[in-house]
């Protein structure tokens, strides 16, 4: 009788362990449960998200973000039934992406980058030589409106004095840009060219955009075939490959500074007048709407950005904090630069499309 007692008393502890087990591992599984959000990013967050501390921060906050890459503009192409969220590279396209889905206002913004040329050392001292930009240690200023006659003119680089001690700078001087159909870099530059082009003045219509297309058309078709991706091209550059003067964004460039990689050659080169890419949240679904707005308020995901470059919105200090190591090629305050205004998204959309003629 006491062997019965004893077995039984034995299967009820072990049953209780088992459950105890259960309980436990569901208790563990419910607290660190995490939301799969999906969502189509511009190519330069793509580091960013798949950085393991990012994902480590977000599944603290219960998420897991799985993303593939776009360029800005074509995401109004796309199919985004199933997604999220998008993440373009500024407030036009998403604001285009915003009534076509029916997304309610405001649309988070948790950070931005203004756009800047990445130049090689020859190449920026050639160009202050000749007056078209003044260049310091590691960053300089690029004067817009030099630049634009130059390109007006269809200056080479054989034309600017000092070039010839150096091969690699031969051909027509132009900068690099991704395509402004499709990528939100190479059609904030069309912006910003335009605003310098008209005398200061925003294009607001498609008469204001006939004015400027003849020179839009050849800081384009200049290029020939270009990248759909900002980050192709800055790949391009670092590796040595391509032309002298890229545009970019200074995100990519402070990313790069911060992880330690050697820039001896480099110059950034601020464009007197510019435009910032406000990266831009479209929440397609609620989950989408709460990533955004975690990403823009959550101190340790804020941290994150800055540590990818990336400056968040109305925290200044927090940038030049970080960067503080990297002031010789960072403008950190943005001194001496103008942010141009940008053109409504359907204005801008035909300016990109005269431009590529």
């Amino acid at each position: 009788m006491r062997r019965i007692v004893a077995v039984v008393l034995a299967v009820f502890l072990i049953g209780g362990v088992a459950a105890a087990v259960v309980a436990g591992r569901e208790g563990q599984d419910k607290g660190t449960a995490t939301k799969t959000v999906r969502g189509v990013i511009g190519s330069e967050k793509a580091e960013f998200f798949s950085d393991p501390d990012v994902v480590k921060a977000l599944a603290a906050k219960g998420y897991t973000v799985e993303t593939e890459t776009s360029g800005s503009w074509a995401m109004e192409g796309l199919d985004l039934k199933g997604y999220d969220f998008a993440f373009p590279g500024s407030q036009a396209p998403a604001e285009e992406l915003a009534k076509k889905y029916g997304v309610r206002q405001p649309l988070p913004r948790p950070f931005y980058s203004p756009l800047v040329v990445v130049a090689h050392r020859n190449a920026a001292e050639v160009l202050a030589a000749n007056g078209l930009a003044t260049v310091g240690k590691g960053n300089g200023t690029l004067k817009m409106t030099a630049y634009l006659k130059a390109a007006q003119d269809n200056k080479t680089w054989q034309q600017l004095k000092g070039a010839d001690r150096y091969g690699e700078l031969t051909g027509t001087l132009f900068v690099s840009t991704t395509d402004p159909t499709s990528s939100n870099s190479g059609a904030l530059y069309l912006a910003a060219a335009s605003y310098v082009a008209a005398g200061g003045r925003v294009a607001a219509d498609t008469s204001a955009v006939d004015e400027t297309a003849p020179l839009m058309r050849k800081l384009i078709s200049v290029q020939g075939a270009q990248q759909t991706s900002s980050d192709a091209a800055f790949r391009d550059f670092v590796s040595g490959v391509g032309n002298p003067l890229v545009l970019v964004y200074e995100s990519q460039v402070a990313s790069l500074l911060m992880r330690g990689q050697s820039v001896d050659d480099l110059t950034v080169l601020y464009p007197d007048t510019t435009a910032n890419s406000d990266h831009t949240v479209v929440p397609l679904t609620e989950e989408g709407r709460s990533l955004g707005e975690l990403l823009a308020t959550d101190k340790e995901l804020r941290k994150l950005a800055v540590r990818h470059g990336f400056r968040p919105q109305d925290a200044s200090a927090e940038f030049t904090a970080a960067t503080a190591a990297h002031a010789t090629y960072l403008n950190q305050k943005l001194t001496g630069v103008r942010q141009a205004p940008v053109p409504a998204s359907k204005v801008l959309h035909e300016m990109a499309r005269q431009a590529r003629g």
